[in-house]
C-alpha cells in the first residue's frame, strides 16, 4: 500500500465524519518524542521518518510540517508522493496552525485522535480557531480502521535499576515528589510522561527503541500508589518489590475508568503539557492543579552517585570510539565502507564494554552531503559508501547501566580544503567559549547560545538547530527541563542548576557537500562563591579526541588553544589506562601529545 493509497484511505474515512482536515502528529499518549511502532501514524501515513513533524490531510492536500533539522531527509522522503513539505520556523512560512485558520472555511470540523496531543495543544489550538468558529473532534482514530496491519503495542520486560546505580531509592523520590504536591496543595499526582515514571520507580525497560523506557501510567496518592501498565511486563519480584513502596499494579487500560471514579474532593496535580486532552476530560469532576512534574527538574539533577557512574559510562564510550576509528583507519587502506557497517561496528564495540544496553539514538554516519542532513540515518539498503577522502560526522550514543552517552565527531578521511578547515574551527570556537564559560546562578539557556554561534555569525553563517539538551541517566538522550537554545521556550529560559547534565554541540551544515558539529556532554558544577553571588561553570565529561587535522590553528586565540591542549590531556590520561599498547600509541597522537 502507497503512502497516496494511504492518503486516499483516510479521505474516505474524513468524508464519512464530515471532516474538512484531520491532524497525525508524531507523539503517543505520552507525549514521547519517540514513539512504539503502534503510533507511528505519522510515519505510516507520510513515509516521513523523521523524529519531529506534523501531517495534516484534507480532501485535497496533504502536507507534513517539521523543522530544518529534517528539511533534506524529508525532501528525500517525500520525494514520490503526495505529500508536500510546510518548512517550520522559516520566514514567511505559516505553521500548521495559521495554515489552518487560513485554509479552512468558517464553521468547519477538524478530526484528531485527542489521545495524541496534550492539553497545552488543543487549548493553542482551539484559542486559534476560534474566530472562524472551527470545532475540533477529538474522538477519531481514523487509524484504527485503515492501518489493518497496525503493530500491537509492545510487551518487553521491565527490569530493576539498583539503587547502587541510581543513588536514590524509590521511596525518597516519592517522599520528595509527595512534600511538593503537599506544597500545591494536591491529594494526588498523576504522570503520563514516560521518563518521569522510569526515574520515580528506578525501573526500565525497552518498550520504545533507543529509550528505555515502560509505557504506562503513575497516579500517586498521599501514601499510596497505582502504576498502570500491561501486567505481563512486570515479574512477580519487581511486583513485590513495588508493593514493599506502596506501588500497586492495575492495567494500563482502566486509566481512564479510575480517574472517572475519584472522589469529588480529589485536588490532582498535573502537567498540561506532557498529560493528554482525552485523559484530562476524565477529570472534569475533580480539581485539577496545573504545574510542571516536581520529577522533570529533580532528574535533570544528577546527584554523586549518578555523576561517578556517568563518568564511568564516558570513558566506556571513548574506548570504544578509539577501536573504531582504529578500524575505520584500516579497513579504508583496502576498501570503501557502507555508512551503515560503520554504524554497527561502533554498536559492536560499545557492546564489548558490558552493561551496554543498546543504543541511545540511531547512529547519524554522514558523509561527505550526507553529513549535511542532520538527523540523517543510513541504512543496509540505503546508504553511502565511505571513502579515504572527505568529512565523516558521525554522532552517537549509547546507553549502559552507568548512563547515557550523546556524543559528535566530525573528521577529515583526506586532505581538508581551507574552507572545510575554517568552517570547522569556527564551530570549534562556539565549542570551546560555551565550555570555558562561567556563570551567576540563574543564568539561562537562551542567554548562553550566542558564545556557540557568535563566529559563525560574524561570517553570516548559522546552524539551524539547538546548541543544547538535558540527558537522561539510562533515559531519553533528549530530556527537560534545561536547553541551549536561542528561543523562549520554558526549556531554554530554565535557569542551570549545579548537576544539570546537558550537550554542547554547534554545528555547520554546507547542503550536499559535508557537515560539521562537536559534541560533548557537560556537567554544570559550581565555580566560585563572590561578593556578586554563586557562579557556576561546565565540566566537560565526553573522552575522545577533536580532530586536529581540521583545525586551522591561526584562527585559535591563545585561551582557546590551551583549553584543546587541556581537553586532550584529559582524555588521554582518562582512557590510556585501559588501551593497550598500539591503542596509546594511536590516541596519543590524535591528541597532539
Amino acid at each position: 500500500m502507497t503512502v497516496n493509497n494511504r492518503i486516499k484511505a483516510l479521505r474516505e474515512q474524513l468524508a464519512l465524519n464530515n471532516l474538512a482536515a484531520y491532524l497525525i502528529p508524531s507523539s503517543d499518549p505520552h507525549q514521547s518524542e519517540y514513539a512504539a511502532g503502534h503510533w507511528k501514524s505519522r510515519e505510516w501515513i507520510s513515509g516521513f521518518t523523521g523524529s519531529t513533524g506534523l501531517v495534516i490531510v484534507t480532501p485535497d492536500h496533504a502536507g507534513l510540517w517539521t523543522d530544518s533539522r529534517y528539511f533534506i531527509q524529508a525532501n528525500q522522503e517525500l520525494k514520490n508522493s503526495e505529500v508536500e513539505l510546510h518548512k517550520l520556523r522559516v520566514p514567511h512560512t505559516p505553521e500548521y496552525i495559521e495554515w489552518l485558520e487560513d485554509y479552512l472555511p468558517p464553521g468547519s470540523q477538524i478530526g484528531c485522535d485527542g489521545s495524541l496531543f496534550s492539553k497545552r495543544q488543543i487549548q493553542g489550538l482551539t484559542q486559534a480557531l476560534q474566530g472562524k468558529e472551527i470545532r475540533i473532534n477529538l474522538s477519531l482514530d481514523l487509524f484504527s480502521v485503515i492501518w489493518t496491519d497496525r503493530p500491537a503495542l509492545p510487551s518487553t520486560k521491565a527490569f530493576l535499576l539498583e539503587d547502587h546505580f541510581t543513588g536514590e531509592s524509590r521511596a525518597l523520590k516519592l517522599g520528595r515528589i509527595r512534600k511538593i504536591m503537599n506544597d500545591f496543595g494536591a491529594s494526588d499526582h498523576l504522570l503520563s510522561e514516560l521518563g518521569d515514571i522510569a526515574w520515580i520507580l528506578n525501573i526500565r525497560s525497552t518498550d520504545i527503541d533507543f529509550n528505555p523506557v515502560l509505557i504506562s501510567y503513575l497516579h500517586i496518592g498521599l501514601t499510596n500508589a497505582y502504576l498502570f501498565v500491561d501486567q505481563i511486563k512486570i515479574s512477580a519480584d519487581l511486583k513485590a518489590a513495588l508493593e514493599v513502596d506502596g506501588i500497586l499494579l492495575k492495567p494500563y487500560q482502566e486509566l481512564h475508568n479510575f480517574l472517572q471514579q475519584l472522589d469529588k474532593d480529589t485536588k490532582i496535580l498535573i502537567d498540561p503539557s506532557t498529560t493528554n486532552i482525552r485523559t484530562i476530560e476524565c477529570l472534569n469532576a475533580v480539581q485539577t492543579i496545573e504545574e510542571a512534574n516536581p520529577s522533570l527538574l529533580m532528574r535533570s539533577i544528577k546527584n554523586e552517585t549518578e555523576i561517578s557512574h556517568i563518568k564511568e559510562a564516558m570513558i566506556k564510550d571513548g574506548i570504544a570510539l578509539t577501536r573504531l576509528y582504529r578500524w575505520i583507519e584500516k579497513e579504508l587502506k583496502h576498501r570503501t565502507l557502507p555508512e551503515f557497517e560503520v554504524g554497527e561496528k561502533l554498536d559492536h564495540f560499545r557492546r564489548e564494554q558490558g552493561d551496554y544496553q543498546g543504543e541511545s539514538f540511531p547512529a547519524i554516519v554522514g558523509y561527505a552531503g550526507n553529513g549535511a542532513i542532520v538527523h540523517y540515518r543510513p541504512t543496509a539498503d540505503q546508504c553511502s559508501m565511505i571513502k579515504p577522502e572527505g568529512i565523516l560526522l558521525l554522532d552517537s550514543g549509547g546507553q549502559y547501566l552507568q548512563g547515557t552517552t550523546d556524543i559528535t565527531r566530525t573528521t577529515a578521511l583526506g586532505i581538508p580544503s581551507a574552507e572545510q578547515k575554517e568552517h570547522f574551527t569556527l564551530v570549534l570556537k562556539g565549542h570551546i567559549g560555551l565550555a570555558k564559560l562561567k556563570f551567576p546562578k540563574g543564568t539561562r539557556g537562551n542567554q548562553m547560545d550566542v558564545l556557540a554561534r557568535q563566529h559563525l555569525w560574524e561570517k553570516g553563517l548559522n546552524y539551524g538547530h539547538g546548541t543544547g539538551h538535558g540527558v537522561g541517566f539510562l533515559l531519553n538522550v533528549h530530556e527537560g527541563p534545561q536547553s541551549i537554545n536561542g528561543g523562549t521556550s520554558k526549556k531554554v529560559s530554565t535557569p542551570f542548576q549545579i548537576g544539570m547534565f546537558t550537550s554542547n554541540e554547534p554545528g555547520f551544515y554546507q547542503t550536499e557537500e559535508y557537515g560539521i558539529r562537536i559534541e560533548n556532554l557537560i556537567l554544570c558544577k559550581e565555580y566560585k562563591q563572590t561578593e556578586y553571588g554563586q557562579f557556576l561553570e561546565f565540566q566537560k565529561l565526553t573522552l575522545f579526541p577533536i580532530d586536529l587535522n581540521l583545525i586551522e590553528e591561526q584562527l585559535l586565540n591563545a585561551s582557546e588553544k590551551e583549553w584543546l591542549e587541556t581537553y586532550h590531556k584529559k582524555v588521554y590520561e582518562e582512557l590510556a589506562p585501559r588501551l593497550n599498547a598500539e591503542e596509546k600509541e594511536w590516541m596519543a597522537k590524535q591528541c597532539g601529545l
